[in-house]
């Protein structure tokens, strides 16, 4: 047996020691994590042993769940700046000089001007978690159901690739 095809098995057996009715709990609960989202958390599953189909929907529905709960709390945040903003300038001010801007957010103007939201929702996770890019997004003013919209689909997109890849990956390396 070949140290990759071990290393499969050491995981797989540990995984098996899980309650099965767990274990696409754990797998959605790592696809909540920034950075592993459903792409890495659905190669945990495969891997593990978890039927290829649970592992992506599990993976693909922490993930999402995650991204409801920053998107809203990123929404009620900038509705209270707003709302404060606007009930404390009754007088005008004199113009301070502005911040310059970080060159983080001027990528992601820059982008976001580009594609659009549709755009930066399916190629940010090339760049950063879709966590992230949601909570950036609706800070910007973006409809709190079209970023929705547009994180499911790239999470299912992304999420889908990964688990194909790898049930496809471990059956070259972990023959049947």
């Amino acid at each position: 047996m070949s140290p990759v095809e071990q290393l499969v098995s050491n995981f797989q057996d540990l995984v098996g020691k899980v309650p099965e009715i767990v274990q696409p709990v754990i797998v959605a609960l790592a696809g909540a994590i920034p950075s592993i989202e459903g792409e890495v958390a659905s190669l945990i599953g495969v891997v593990g042993g978890l039927n290829p189909i649970v592992a992506g929907i599990a993976a693909a529905v922490g993930n999402f769940l995650c991204v409801l709960v920053v998107v809203l709390l990123a929404s009620k945040a900038r509705t209270a700046v707003v709302n404060h903003r606007a009930a404390h300038d009754t007088a005008p001010r004199e113009s301070a000089p502005a911040k310059p801007e970080s060159k983080g957010r001027k990528r992601f103007k820059k982008a976001l001007a580009r594609f659009g939201v549709p755009g930066a929702s399916l190629l940010g996770p090339l760049a950063i978690p879709t966590q992230f890019m949601s909570a950036m997004l609706v800070a910007g003013g973006t409809p709190r159901k079209r970023v929705l919209f547009w994180q499911a689909v790239a999470i299912v997109i992304w999420t889908t690739v990964a688990t194909v890849s790898a049930w496809l990956a471990l059956q070259f390396v972990v023959p049947a």
